[in-house]
């Protein structure tokens, strides 16, 4: 199965590249669900400015699993069937 669903970059967004520290950027999470959240993963808790987590690729399960965790999904990355 393709993995292309894990990672959207759009760049004729007008705020484009919003974080100049990283390569490749996720939009997906362009407003972040962790913001505010006890699964904030910033260094200062709630100030995204410098925080690149859940634009990169390599960290779209972590989001999911975070996610999960904090709206009561099950499993994390793990396949169900």
């Amino acid at each position: 199965m393709s993995e292309h669903y894990k990672f959207f970059e759009n760049d004729l967004c007008e705020y484009y590249q919003c974080h100049k520290n990283i390569e490749r950027i996720n939009c997906m999470y362009c407003f972040c669900p962790l913001f505010n959240t006890k699964e904030c993963v910033s260094k200062k808790k709630n100030d995204c400015e410098n925080c690149t987590f859940p634009h990169k690729e390599e960290n779209y399960s972590a989001m999911i699993d975070k996610l999960k965790k904090l709206y009561g999904g099950k499993g994390g990355s793990k396949k169900q069937g």
